[in-house]
């Protein structure tokens, strides 16, 4: 009969995998979408769409599969959810019109989905001083993004594309019967069970009322969306500023969506120790920082000068280019991490409901920040502009950030 901690650790080890497996599957449009451009001669936009598509269905059914995840249990939806995941997966393969890549990318992006999942069956598991370090560890999950930048281009080049949904299916299919295997029902399942008591559904959402849910949504937007954004576009914009081959790019972007997936888990134990809010302050100023000089676009110009022309260029050789974005994604690994404890400080018994609603914020990220970087890029000529959104997009949460510290020091000075 295993122990409580070896059934923590367990649940908590196969959730972490699964999560993973998950994520690859949900960025796969990274690397496959390039040759589905390239077929179909998309453009900037329709290439952001397609990418963007399955981040669309993984963030609206946040809500619901934490909302399910409280009320049925981690372990039978999460099993369900894969098993559905690897079949949408597959028929993926058979698609060869834009509308049908783009309707089986609704499907495929329940993968994003889990996210919602796996948080709500983590947090069950561990006590509040562990909620940090334990839903960080989980999150390391999205380092399956990496998964996809090194494996998916070697199965294109050997294989073709329509292999990269075949073997991926079979994975996620073998994963949720070992899940399955090594997971068990949360404690709370169980008093749940055998009390008959369950929260309604309109229980499980009045949190969703206060603005501060909204906010928190906001940095998710930020740290979790531009994260999965950046992940989805890299490879192209690799290609196109620095003239890389698909593998090469893909490989680079290794160093920013590996490290930051797994970094995630520090970012836990940093907010346990330090505390989340604190955290989340580095997290913006050191994004705000370099995404200032990834901002920047190669620019040349001439100064006249004594003798004649003075010839200047400015711009970021791909080094320094990846330098900056690294930086970018371990501060994003460490505040997807901080905002979920933060969540947990205010809201420990709506985590699915609340978690739910954050992660579809966050998710929206992933979706509509690719549109808006092809929409920006086609219609600006800049290929930096993406750089200049996300920076808006930090500068933003931190003047809210700032500006709810300050109304809450003086509401307390008030009492």
């Amino acid at each position: 009969m295993a122990t409580h901690t070896t059934k923590q650790y367990s649940v908590l080890t196969m959730n972490t995998i699964a999560f993973a497996f998950n994520f690859a599957v949900w960025t796969m449009f990274s690397i496959i979408g390039l040759k589905i451009k390239q077929e179909l001669g998309l453009t900037d936009t329709e290439f952001g769409v397609l990418v963007a598509t399955p981040i669309l269905t993984g963030s609206i059914t946040r809500l619901p599969l934490g909302m399910l995840t409280d009320r049925f249990g981690g372990r039978i939806v999460y099993f369900i959810q894969m098993i559905v995941v690897a079949i949408a997966t597959y028929t993926l393969a058979f698609a060869h019109s834009y509308w049908q890549y783009l309707v089986a990318g609704l499907f495929v992006g329940l993968a994003g989905g889990s996210f919602a999942i796996g948080i709500a069956y983590t947090s069950a598991w561990f006590e509040k001083e562990k909620q940090g370090t334990a839903m960080g560890i989980f999150g390391a999950g999205n380092a399956g993004a990496a998964i996809t930048n090194l494996v998916a281009p070697m199965i294109v080049v050997a294989a073709g594309w329509q292999m990269v949904p075949k073997v991926y299916s079979v994975a996620m299919a073998l994963m949720a019967v070992v899940f399955w295997f090594f997971t068990y029902d949360d404690p709370g399942l169980e008093e749940r069970k055998n009390s008959g008591q369950h929260k309604t559904i309109a229980e499980q959402l009045a949190p969703l009322k206060e603005l501060r849910v909204w906010r928190f949504g906001l940095y998710y937007y930020f740290v979790f969306g531009g994260f999965v954004a950046l992940a989805l576009w890299l490879p192209k914009y690799y290609i196109g500023e620095f003239g890389l081959d698909i593998k090469t790019a893909s490989l680079i972007t290794m160093i920013f969506t590996l490290p930051s997936g797994v970094i995630r888990a520090a970012g836990g134990y940093a907010s346990d120790k330090l505390g989340a809010r604190t955290v989340n302050w580095w997290v913006f100023w050191i994004s705000a920082g370099c995404l200032f000089f990834l901002s920047y676009p190669e620019t040349s110009f001439v100064i006249k000068g004594i003798k004649g022309e003075v010839n200047f260029n400015i711009g970021l050789g791909v080094e320094i280019f990846t330098l900056f974005v690294f930086i970018v994604g371990i501060a994003q690994g460490f505040g997807k991490a901080s905002v979920y404890k933060l969540l947990h400080d205010y809201y420990p018994n709506n985590m699915g409901s609340v978690g739910g609603m954050v992660g579809v914020l966050g998710g929206l990220g992933g979706f509509t920040l690719p549109i808006f970087f092809g929409i920006l890029s086609d219609y600006t000529d800049v290929r930096s502009s993406c750089f200049m959104l996300l920076f808006i997009l930090v500068a933003i949460c931190m003047l809210w950030m700032n500006y709810s510290i300050i109304k809450a020091k003086k509401e307390s000075e008030i009492l």
